[in-house]
């Protein structure tokens, strides 16, 4: 019976990728974005990072990572953060929360301020912008929102606000006419994002990861849905941390519909299907001490 290495590269792939490969590529994204890689998602680097050899001209794995590790390409530790990110979104993803985030805001009776905080190609801060709109019942609405991700080519498609006409089939038709605007001519097929809603965006890129983020003040909402799944429990308790103290004292934090905090930090509680709100009593004694 012939041993194989467990460094031996698999013979049917263009480059050489051997699990010591695979074990410092999930270190590196750790490292620099939190993001925890199973196992099974071995299939899924090869074929994100060999785009990015070819693109560099080189002819293997471990060069790759030899010039990452260097530090010489700055340039290039962003492309490989965006190649390993995972970006599934839509218009309206997970309805349920829309409805909630409409009374908050119409019982705020305040200027709000939102974060989106991992915001992706812009569908979910664009069906907040949306929802805003409806419930005041005006382009217009007393809202601001910041909308940030750590991949910056899905930061400029946001800001475009351009999408295939497809991405509103399970749209409202009258909330596609409303809101979109349907292009002509070279842009047939294609629909961009009213102006009015663009303007009440601002879009920025954040690595939830960093020492400081670009954003101050507290929020009256924070969307932090379906991006936690990819981070280890310390991380997780990290980053919730961070947020408590940016949340307005009735602020709510919407998750994923995977995603449960409970377990991960006691400043929050549940108020609804994967709705959070600060636990006072536990903020104020943290406060205390």
């Amino acid at each position: 019976m012939t041993s194989i290495s467990k460094n031996t590269p698999d013979s049917t792939k263009v480059f050489a990728f051997t699990p010591r490969d695979f074990a410092r590529v999930r270190a590196l994204i750790y490292r620099q974005a939190g993001i925890s890689l199973a196992e099974s998602k071995q299939e899924m680097v090869y074929s994100r990072l060999a785009r990015r050899l070819r693109v560099k001209g080189l002819n293997s794995f471990e060069a790759y990572l030899d010039g990452l590790e260097s530090g010489r390409d700055s340039e290039e530790w962003e492309a490989f953060t965006n190649a390993l990110t995972t970006n599934l979104t839509s218009f309206f993803r997970e309805e349920h929360h829309f409805p909630i985030l409409a009374e908050h805001a119409l019982r705020a009776k305040r200027p709000l301020s939102i974060w989106c905080s991992a915001s992706s190609t812009g569908e979910e801060p664009y069906s907040i912008a949306m929802t805003m709109c409806e419930a005041f019942n005006t382009l217009t609405p007393p809202v601001s929102i910041i909308a940030t991700d750590i991949d910056t080519n899905v930061l400029e498609t946001g800001a475009n606000g351009i999408y295939a006409v497809e991405r509103l089939d399970k749209m409202q038709k009258e909330r596609a006419r409303r809101f979109f605007l349907r292009g002509k001519g070279s842009r047939a097929g294609m629909v961009r994002v009213r102006p009015e809603l663009r303007q009440l965006i601002t879009f920025k890129t954040l690595n939830l990861l960093a020492s400081s983020w670009p954003v101050s003040g507290q929020f009256d909402v924070i969307f932090c849905r379906n991006v936690m799944i990819y981070f280890d429990k310390p991380t997780q308790s990290k980053i919730l941390s961070r947020f408590v103290p940016l949340l307005k004292p009735d602020g709510l934090l919407f998750a994923g519909h995977s995603e449960n905090f409970m377990y991960v930090t006691d400043a929050l509680k549940l108020r609804g299907k994967t709705v959070y709100e600060l636990d006072q009593r536990v903020v104020r004694a943290g406060n205390a001490s």
